[in-house]
């Protein structure tokens, strides 16, 4: 469990943000009072209490922001998942692991607060990027801090201070982090796409949400 939701019982509703979503067409993506108005809009009338999905996801609404489209291939693959839930939200550590890395990525479209748990898996390393947390969850926070699983560890942060998206949790896999630290990317471009599937396994083999990919 990574929210207090049993998405074997609890209403979750897959979310899609790619162009084959033609609701995305008439959203002021930049504003994110109405992103977030359209998001949690459509969980309301359907009942869900968490929105999901996003993994190796072609996405269009990168296009709101700068920080993923500096490069000469904009970034617009998605190597995570989401979980879309109220601020506030808690969360928890799937897996026994320890605190590797964690810092404020304060730049509009960017993570904002973040944290890289070290789990082991399988006898091999395995690395779990939390992102678009509250400030206070790298509160008290040490590198090496243990976490066992289901203590937790953060909280899905508000906007604007969780790198001004929705309320949602980033969640991301690696077996390598390529030496970054409190950081990694979220997304990759079109070029990069198997480069970074191959370190950046399916989120879901953990979270086990039904129907998901």
């Amino acid at each position: 469990m990574i929210l207090p939701f049993d998405f074997r019982t609890d209403p979750y509703l897959l979310l899609d943000f790619t162009a084959n979503n033609p609701e995305l067409d008439g959203i002021d993506l930049t504003n994110t009072a109405v992103f977030t108005d359209y998001v949690f809009g459509k969980l309301r009338r359907q009942g869900a209490v968490v929105g999901v999905g996003g993994y190796n996801e072609h996405r269009v609404i990168y296009r709101r922001s700068p920080h993923f489209n500096q490069a000469e291939a904009s970034r617009c693959i998605h190597l995570g998942i989401d979980l879309w839930a109220e601020a506030g939200t808690p969360v928890f550590a799937p897996l026994d692991g320890v605190v590797h890395s964690f810092q404020d990525n304060n730049h509009f479209g960017d993570y904002g607060p973040t944290i890289i748990l070290e789990h082991r898996l399988d006898e091999k390393p395995l690395f779990a990027l939390y992102g678009h947390l509250s400030r206070s969850s790298l509160w008290g926070l040490t590198v090496r801090k243990p976490f066992k699983a289901g203590e937790k560890v953060a909280e899905i942060g508000p906007y604007p201070e969780n790198g001004d998206w929705p309320p949602h949790l980033h969640f991301q896999l690696m077996t390598d982090l390529w030496g970054h630290t409190g950081d990694f990317p979220g997304v990759c471009s079109l070029v990069d796409r198997e480069r970074y599937l191959a370190i950046c396994p399916d989120p879901n083999r953990l979270l086990q949400i039904p129907g998901l990919g």
